[in-house]
């Protein structure tokens, strides 16, 4: 087990354990923070796997536990679902003591972390998170969302969880494409500030997008690490943390675009997809090298992740260039992307010129 701390000034510190085996020691660690009864959050698919391995584990540990299950898939990131979730806590009759656990993916932490922010005025969560992605990114922070028809985690709430437990066992039931996916925010991580993780990420560690479980558990710790860090810094993204959305600007874009259909194109293959575009835009601009451009994108083509817009689809650019308009680190009707200048060295960059971004687009295969 390696144990990650996760403290800042404006909340309580807490811990993301990394191991495996964790689901089975669920109930003795969630214990000590729920006076007995808890609710667990989860989709349909991930109930079915995991839940009575859960359910057992906080039985034997004398916490009760009720299942709330939504549909699996981003289309549960909404005000309907959000709604029907809160309901049923209220319905159970939970009160400002009890625990909400998020047993499972990106979007079900998401859902699970708003719901624990709204009800009551904010209630204590655990996020077990299921799949690499939220591994990796998205249970660790307190960014809680849903997301509207103008654009993806438009609504949402900073709502630290109280512990994370990352069990690299549970990873052997994703579909292989579930992997890259997290794949993609684990190359994003070395590309924000730590070269030498890319480069092991390039090479022997490229064993993990293929799911080797020793690479997995190396990859999830430094990208844990590293996220720990910039959130201790700056939880509510005013500053360093914007760091971590490099690639998000333009894949939340393209992701809306195809109505955030999975089966389509699944978040981190739109965050892969970003990230070598602002890769190819840092270039174009001479703020990196072509050649750093170019690596980027061979690193995560070889991750079986798409590199290039018509992957994704078909776009029109002024389509793409309102949807980057709407995004939440946009200031005054500006643009902010996060660059780079090179591998491990993003930046902030703030006031980019939109004219400039619409040609770079329409010089990616976008229509004009």
């Amino acid at each position: 087990m390696t144990t990650i701390p996760v403290s800042g000034g404006a909340f309580a510190a807490y811990q993301v354990i990394v191991g495996r085996g964790l689901l089975q020691q669920a109930g003795a660690r969630i214990a000590p923070l729920a006076r007995g009864r808890t609710v667990i959050i989860t989709d349909e698919t991930v109930a079915a796997l995991h839940g009575p391995a859960l359910t057992a584990s906080l039985a034997a540990a004398g916490v009760q536990s009720r299942i709330v299950a939504v549909p699996p898939g981003e289309g549960s990131k909404s005000f309907a679902q959000l709604e029907r979730v809160l309901d049923r806590l209220l319905e159970i009759g939970l009160d400002r003591k009890d625990v909400v656990i998020a047993l499972g993916g990106g979007v079900v932490g998401d859902l699970a972390g708003l719901a624990a922010a709204l009800y009551m005025r904010g209630i204590d969560f655990v996020q077990i998170p299921t799949t690499l992605l939220a591994q990796v990114d998205s249970s660790v922070g307190g960014k809680t969302a849903i997301d509207t028809p103008r654009g993806k985690n438009l609504v949402g709430a900073f709502h630290q969880p109280r512990l994370v437990l990352a069990d690299i066992d549970v990873l052997a039931t994703l579909p292989a494409r579930q992997v890259k996916s997290g794949w993609a925010e684990v190359l994003k991580h070395g590309l924000i500030c730590d070269s030498a993780f890319f480069d092991w990420l390039a090479g022997e560690g490229a064993a993990g997008a293929s799911g080797d479980p020793a690479a997995l558990e190396r990859a999830v710790i430094r990208s844990v690490e590293i996220k720990s860090a910039v959130v201790g810094e700056d939880e509510k993204e005013a500053g360093r943390r914007a760091l971590l959305n490099l690639g998000h600007t333009f894949g939340h874009a393209i992701e809306a675009e195809v109505g955030f259909d999975e089966d389509a194109l699944a978040h981190g293959e739109a965050v892969a997809l970003g990230c070598c575009m602002a890769l190819r835009y840092s270039a174009r601009e001479g703020l990196c090298s072509a050649e750093d451009a170019a690596r980027v994108e061979a690193v995560v083509a070889a991750a079986g992740l798409p590199t290039r817009l018509d992957q994704a689809g078909a776009f029109e650019g002024d389509r793409l260039l309102a949807l980057m308009a709407g995004d939440k680190k946009a200031e005054g009707g500006t643009l902010t992307l996060i660059l780079a200048h090179g591998v491990g060295r993003a930046f902030v960059a703030k006031g980019v010129d939109a004219a400039k971004v619409r040609t770079f687009l329409i010089a990616e295969g976008a229509t004009g």
